[in-house]
C-alpha cells in the first residue's frame, strides 16, 4: 500500500451549503490546508523560503465526488505525490470518510498541478522544485509514478 501524507479534518457547519452537505469549494480548501500541513511538518525550511522569494503558484486543481457528506464528518484528507518534474509537482488526493465502527469509505478524489517560482513580482520565472521539498516528498510517491 502506498504511504501518504494525512490531514485529519471535522466538517463544521460553515463548511455546509443550505441543504446540508458539504459546499464542493471547501474540497478544494482541504487540499491547500493538507499541502500547507505537509509543508509545516516535512519541510519547514520551505516554509522560510516561501518567506524570502519562492513562491509556489497553483497551475490546476481537480475534484471528483463520491458521495455527500455532511457537519461533523471525520475525514482524512490523504496527500500523494503522482509526479515531481523539475520545476512542477502533482499531487493526488483522497478524501476518505472515517466511519464510526472503523471503516473507511472514497467519498472524493482530486489533484493539484504547482509550479515553483522565484523572483520578484514583476520578474517570477520558474525554478527548480528546491531539493528539500524533493526529499520530503520522496516517501509520498504513488506507486509507478513520481520519477524526476
Amino acid at each position: 500500500m502506498d504511504k501518504y501524507y494525512e490531514y485529519p479534518h471535522t466538517v463544521g457547519f460553515e463548511e455546509t451549503n443550505i441543504v446540508g452537505n458539504v459546499y464542493y469549494v471547501n474540497y478544494l480548501r482541504w487540499q491547500g490546508r493538507c499541502r500547507e500541513m505537509f509543508l509545516k511538518n516535512h519541510a519547514p525550511g520551505i516554509v522560510a523560503e516561501l518567506q524570502d522569494d519562492l513562491k509556489l503558484f497553483t497551475l490546476k486543481v481537480d475534484c471528483e465526488f463520491y458521495a455527500e457528506i455532511t457537519a461533523f464528518s471525520e475525514l482524512s484528507i490523504r496527500m500523494r505525490l503522482v509526479e515531481l518534474g523539475q520545476t512542477q509537482i502533482e499531487f493526488g488526493f483522497d478524501y476518505v470518510r472515517l466511519d464510526p465502527g472503523g471503516g473507511e469509505t472514497l467519498i472524493a478524489r482530486g489533484s493539484q498541478r504547482i509550479a515553483c517560482m522565484r523572483g520578484p513580482n514583476t520578474r517570477t520565472v520558474p525554478a527548480r522544485v528546491p531539493d528539500a521539498l524533493a526529499a520530503a516528498l520522496e516517501p509520498y510517491v504513488l506507486a509507478g509514478r513520481g520519477a524526476r
